[in-house]
């Protein structure tokens, strides 16, 4: 008979950090390469995106990462990941701490901490930003080289921690550089990405939606949370609207040449970032703490959007957004 403390390691492997990394090395070998890059069919990338995120955030974020680092590599050097590998793109840019890379004899080595490397463990390989002399640059890195080290215990939270978003540390690592001084930032596929992103963040709504609808189709909704739940399925319903645009609009001009990727990236991610805050609320005040003390599955997934969707710089951006709509505006009042 096994002892309860067994019991429980199993039940860790089962719902931690493990389960997630075997999903997403199942998702890198088996479907990640059927999933559209950018521009190319948007709107079948986003939805597949969206159906991540509602399957389980965590899983998502892996593997948006690993997607969006086959989208870099093929728009600046014309290649894609080799079977087997699982990458992730680790650019957090915090004032502190800071990963530089520095030229020598025989290439480049970056030394330093990056926070909030979502697949510290998993990945193989990760797309790394660095400060260097001359600019902001971006750097491939095999993961299993001597002085690359995940940092135990840099992810204390309980909301994504299934996407082991440790901090890691490099230490005089080799690394090669992938195009130029802000190849990362200055790509039209840097302001896709960030849709990609939102689509995620849109599955993790429908997810923690899905106990409101599921009391719904068992008869056991009252008034006070059907009107909750209409609220939810406009939000939703507009949600999915906009994204399924943004993809066709992406897919019409691919390499942003009319200059309209910022503003629709912006757009698109305030719109679901608001949408998502109000499923959560809406869900929250038409249920009540149960399904949140009593359902697995749902209280991970409250945790996981709460978290995940802070990911957005909300009055940040909608300043930003504010500042290059009047223009715009102008412009197209003019046409």
């Amino acid at each position: 008979m096994s002892s309860p403390a067994l019991a429980a390691d199993a039940a860790v492997a089962l719902h931690g950090p493990a389960r997630v990394a075997g999903l997403f090395a199942d998702f890198a070998e088996n479907e990640a390469a059927r999933v559209s890059l950018p521009g190319r069919n948007t709107v079948s990338r986003l939805a597949a995106l969206t159906a991540l995120g509602e399957r389980d955030l965590s899983l998502a974020r892996l593997a948006e990462g690993h997607l969006d680092a086959s989208a870099i590599l093929q728009e600046i050097e014309q290649s894609l990941p080799e079977p087997g590998e699982r990458w992730g793109v680790w650019a957090a840019r915090p004032p502190d701490p800071v990963v530089r890379a520095e030229r020598a004899t025989n290439g480049w080595r970056v030394r330093g901490t990056k926070p909030f490397c979502s697949g510290a463990r998993t990945c193989t390989h990760a797309l790394l930003t660095a400060e260097a002399e001359d600019g902001y640059r971006l750097f491939a890195v095999p993961l299993s080289q001597r002085g690359v080290e995940p940092v135990e215990g840099t992810w204390p939270a309980v909301g994504m921690a299934d996407s082991d978003s440790l901090d890691v540390t490099f230490a005089d690592v080799p690394a090669r550089p992938v195009g130029g001084v802000n190849a990362y930032l200055d790509r039209p596929g840097f302001l896709h990405g960030g849709v990609g992103v939102a689509a995620c963040w849109l599955g993790g709504a429908r997810a923690v939606a899905a106990c409101l609808y599921e009391r719904g189709a068992a008869g056991r909704l009252g008034d006070h949370a059907a009107a909750h739940l209409g609220a939810v399925d406009v939000a939703l319903h507009a949600a999915d609207t906009v994204l399924h645009q943004a993809g066709r609009e992406i897919d019409a001009d691919p390499d942003d040449t009319q200059g309209r990727a910022r503003v629709r990236g912006l757009r698109v991610r305030a719109l679901i970032e608001k949408v998502c805050t109000e499923v959560l609320e809406h869900v929250g005040r038409a249920t009540g703490a149960g399904p949140l003390c009593h359902d697995e599955r749902h209280a991970r997934a409250v945790a996981d959007l709460t978290v995940y969707v802070r990911q957005h710089h909300a009055e940040a951006n909608l300043a930003e957004l504010g500042r290059l709509a009047v223009p715009l505006r102008t412009q197209e009042a003019a046409r």
